[in-house]
């Protein structure tokens, strides 16, 4: 039997996109999608619960469509919805995050080819050259050293992220961290076909000065500086 993959979206003010998102990811083929919100108050959840209502009519639809509540903070809530997967393989996606045609499928033929876990290179939603280039950097990155973020649509199998506790519980770099402890177990699968993310982040904060934050805050964690202490210096935490 093919394994079943949940979607888990942690979300937090995303009403002007989180229902056309939702409906593409059911037609999609994803067996559940998990929405998991951190305190919105701009409407978010009022646009779930409708979608949920609509699906709990039409008893055809395959997958199931579920809001949660959590504290706020994406390893929080990503780790809420994975408790709550009843699938073999959780995805983790950004609300602002489009996955490609057919990506269900590519995550189910990479765990039958016995992959552990998995991410998809990224395409940026910016027309803008630069915008390439720093997609060519995170993939490159993520092909030479196995790491992956969040902003690549993460996968693993539900009992390896069990048995690693899931994301640790730190308001920056969970992603980061997950994938480098994946990787002492295993390399990860490579989805070409990339899954495409918002550039807001260096729009809103100019793209030399995003990508040096960036990568000075890496650089810092991995020498050993608290994500915690980290924190403050990433105005995107939530």
């Amino acid at each position: 039997m093919a394994p079943r993959v949940a979607v888990i979206i942690p979300v937090l003010n995303e009403a002007a996109q989180i229902g056309e998102r939702l409906q593409v990811l059911v037609d999609a083929g994803f067996d559940e999608v998990i929405v998991v919100d951190g305190g919105s108050d701009d409407g978010t959840t009022t646009q779930v619960r409708a979608l949920v209502d609509t699906l709990a009519r039409e008893p055809q639809t395959t997958g199931r469509v579920a809001l949660l509540h959590s504290g706020r903070g994406r390893a929080i809530q990503m780790n809420r919805g994975a408790v709550a997967a009843t699938c073999e393989v959780l995805l983790f996606l950004h609300a602002d995050a489009s996955l490609p045609p057919r990506a269900a499928e590519a995550i189910r033929e990479a765990v039958r080819r016995r992959y552990e876990w998995g991410r998809f290179d990224v395409r940026l939603d910016s027309p803008q050259f630069p915008f390439r280039l720093i997609e060519w950097a995170m993939n490159w990155r993520s092909a030479i050293t196995g790491i992956a973020t969040g902003d690549q649509a993460q996968f693993v199998r539900r009992d390896i992220f069990a048995m690693l506790r899931g994301f640790a519980p730190i308001p920056l770099m969970e992603d980061i961290d997950l994938s480098r402890r994946l990787c002492t177990l295993a390399w990860p699968a490579r989805i070409r076909t990339p899954v495409i993310s918002a550039a807001r982040r260096w729009q809103r904060g100019g793209i030399v000065r995003t990508v040096l934050r960036m990568w000075g805050l890496r650089l810092l964690y991995w020498s050993g500086i608290p994500a915690a202490q980290l924190a403050r210096f990433y105005p995107d935490v939530r």
